[in-house]
């Protein structure tokens, strides 16, 4: 299986509902570093898993919607709790709906799968990995 990663980041503030999250159900702000991974069994016709320059520019699209804003104003996150578990899941299932349209190319055509790792500091990050 070959495999290309594509690097950026994201800066978002959010609040958490529950006992479980402690200080954190205050306003804050999170830094995170996101890393997708796209995957495939043969490389393309040109010897690539997909190409860097659309999947880097497919993957600062996607993290647009989502940088520099409260989460908690966000209609598409009312009432959830927008844990770094489930944002990876998010960048990765819109990132999935790009590659379904075409947005990577011909190229994009023999990916099998993705993931997505949002690190939220050098101690702690979370994957969510799909099919495509």
């Amino acid at each position: 299986m070959y495999s290309l990663t594509v690097r950026d980041h994201m800066m978002i503030a959010h609040s958490f509902r529950g006992e479980v999250f402690g200080p954190a159900q205050r306003l804050h702000g999170a830094t995170y570093v996101v890393d997708v991974t796209f995957f495939r069994r043969q490389l393309d016709a040109d010897n690539l898993v997909v190409d860097i320059g659309l999947a880097s520019q497919e993957l600062k699209d996607v993290l647009a919607a989502l940088n520099y804003r409260n989460l908690d104003d966000e209609p598409d996150f009312s009432g959830v709790n927008t844990s770094t578990e489930m944002l990876a899941a998010v960048v990765a299932d819109r990132l999935a709906e790009r590659v379904a349209a075409g947005a990577l190319g011909a190229g994009g055509a023999g990916l099998e799968r993705l993931s997505v790792t949002l690190r939220e500091s050098h101690v702690a990050w979370a994957t969510y990995e799909r099919a495509l």
